[in-house]
């Protein structure tokens, strides 16, 4: 297989994989302009990834030396030197040149398509006259066709519509013209002719279309407009011929599908982190494909020796006139080389300096008991710092650490940090570990680094249910954590506030606004007022207030503990300050002060 071959090769098999990676995460969400962005880095990434060398690393980590070998030995062919026969037909190499014809044809004739719908739309700007409606310039057609457009050309006939038809129309293309979504089109088309065989590649190009349809859509209805009657509208133009398809067109099918997402509730913005499952996948392709290439590599070189090997026996078999060897002699020639290779493998595995350090091994190092007697440790022993709590720290501290022979455990080291206290925690925890089960490579026990995340997640009263309180994504509003008992953990924390009052961040029973929680969602979505400058400038986001609640439920010392804007963080201390008295925290029986944290989300609909 040639260089070239096995690159296209990888750009077809990355295609594939990336389709029914977003098949199965992204196409069902409603963040359109994230699904363009990972539509467009499948392209670039399934045709650069097979570029980028890494050969360097992977030679530097054994296991991954390992993976290579058992590639060039299982998966490679292995190639056989035949004397010289009198010349046949070689019906593989007529197969291979048969194959390139028809794919050489099958480009042709898609790139005569494209430049054809190219040229088509170039003679409607020249052909078209041009007007001004509703402050924008268009392109007028001649004939009752679909409306569409090609990067800044917007093309309509206004005789076939009504003036908010227009409206909705003017909107919709322009939303296509000022977001470069013919761009998209262009390189989904590229692809599809150069990869004209792949059928996923048609699909992802299906997929571009339609997800830049979804955005125009949404900023139609953004903008005020009817949905149903925009709707309504997309069905009466369901029958009218394109005018070209190299375009972004106004009723483009499946209308079934577009509909749909306009009547969909918009997903959550939590599930914008699944678009970074996109980065390990793309990894994991540079590295499988770098161990292709080493493997490649370490097969020629081989074959290189073998071949001088083969030669050097030759030379001296005619300067002495020998009879021509047997074929086992000369293959067996090579054999001491490679047993030599071998032995000098086994020799480096069992001498493994205790300095060494394996990342991967054939047998990982593992938790007496196992993954469940590991989780069970982890929630067994780690305990919630109050210092962690009082300002609200959460999250997941990744330690690593290594595994040695014996299975003790050193160089604990925290890779993600979160909160000192959190930090400090975690590695106390990591350290008081039992010995493991050590890793082994080739039967011998070798050190092994290993990772472990550890989750510090605040707790709180159950939220009421969203029928009851009548408001969307209630859980970002209130959380309210709790830290975890044990005897380190006094039973309360306090300090002291202005007043020489004690200032609880902890107690027996916590503070509770009148009708409990839910009567707190309900206030905070009566009374918000979303400012005006705040929507101007689209500002959205999650302000974090932090108050103290006093013996008599009255509240003071109102703060911002994180900030998103002026204006946002100004209506959030408007709206806790006219807040009625709380039930007051109780501690040993009697009211006490306590210091609460309240996050309120502004987010533009």
């Amino acid at each position: 297989m040639t260089p070239e071959l096995a690159y296209f090769l990888k750009i077809n098999v990355a295609i594939a994989l990336f389709y029914a990676f977003y098949r199965l995460f992204f196409h069902k969400d409603t963040f359109f302009h994230w699904r363009r962005i990972a539509l467009l880095g499948f392209f670039a990434t399934s045709l650069l990834y097979p570029l980028l060398n890494i050969q360097g690393w992977i030679k530097a980590h054994e296991p991954m030396v390992a993976m290579a070998d058992l590639y060039a030995t299982i998966i490679l062919p292995e190639q056989v030197v035949t004397p010289l026969q009198e010349p046949a037909m070689d019906w593989q190499e007529v197969i291979i040149q048969f194959s390139k014809v028809i794919y050489w044809s099958g480009i042709l004739l898609l790139a005569t398509r494209f430049f054809v719908q190219l040229g088509s739309i170039i003679r409607l700007h020249l052909q078209c006259s041009k007007s001004t409606i509703q402050g924008v310039r268009v392109h007028l057609l001649k004939k009752e066709t679909s409306p569409f457009s090609f990067f800044r050309w917007i093309f309509i006939h206004p005789q076939s519509h009504t003036e908010s038809e227009i409206s909705e129309i003017i909107t919709h293309e322009e939303t296509h013209a000022r977001q470069y979504h013919s761009v998209d089109v262009l390189i989904s088309e590229a692809m599809c002719i150069f990869c004209w065989f792949n059928p996923f590649v048609w699909l992802m190009k299906r997929e571009v279309r339609g997800n830049l349809e979804y955005m125009a859509d949404h900023r139609v209805l953004e903008t005020g407009h009817d949905c149903k009657s925009y709707q309504y509208h997309l069905l009466e133009l369901a029958h009218h011929k394109a005018a070209a398809n190299l375009s972004n067109s106004f009723n483009v099918l499946p209308l079934k599908n577009r509909i749909k997402m306009m009547n969909k509730r918009r997903t959550k913005e939590i599930g914008r982190t699944k678009y970074l499952m996109f980065l390990p996948l793309a990894a994991i392709l540079m590295i499988i494909s770098n161990i292709e290439m080493v493997a490649r590599t370490t097969e020629k070189f081989a074959k290189e020796m073998m071949g001088q090997v083969t030669e050097e026996v030759a030379m001296h078999t005619e300067a002495t006139n020998i009879p021509e060897l047997p074929t086992e002699k000369i293959e067996g020639a090579a054999l001491p080389v490679a047993k030599q290779g071998k032995e000098r493998m086994e020799t480096q595995i069992k001498n493994v300096p205790d300095s060494v350090v394996f990342q991967v091994v054939e047998e990982m190092p593992v938790f007496p008991g196992g993954v469940q007697a590991l989780m069970e440790y982890l929630s067994q022993n780690v305990k919630y710092p109050a210092e962690a709590h009082a300002i609200g720290a959460q999250g997941r501290v990744i330690v690593s650490f290594t595994v040695k022979k014996d299975g003790s455990i050193t160089d604990t080291k925290v890779e993600r940090s979160v909160n000192p206290y959190l930090d400090k925690e975690a590695m106390r925890v990591i350290a008081a570990m039992p010995k493991w089960k050590p890793g082994k490579q080739r039967g011998e026990a070798v050190n092994v680094k290993f990772t472990v995340p550890v989750v510090f997640r605040l707790t709180g009263p159950k939220l009421p249910k969203a029928e009851e309180v009548r408001q969307s994504d209630m859980d970002e509003v209130i959380v309210v954590g709790h830290a975890a008992k044990d005897d380190s953990t006094p039973e309360a924390v306090s300090a002291k506030g202005e007043n020489e009052d004690e200032v609880f961040t902890m107690v027996e029973t916590m503070p509770k606004f009148p009708g409990g929680q839910a009567g707190l969602l309900q206030y905070l979505a009566r009374s918000i007022k979303y400012p005006v400058i705040a929507q101007k400038s689209k500002e959205q986001g999650k302000v974090i207030i932090q108050m103290v609640i006093g013996k008599d439920g009255s509240l003071s010392n109102i703060k911002v503990l994180r900030s998103v804007s002026p204006s946002l963080d100004a209506e959030a201390i408007r709206v806790v300050g006219n807040m009625p008295k709380w039930e007051p925290g109780m501690q040993k029986g009697q009211p006490v002060s306590v210091k609460y944290t309240i996050p309120i989300v502004f987010r533009l609909q």
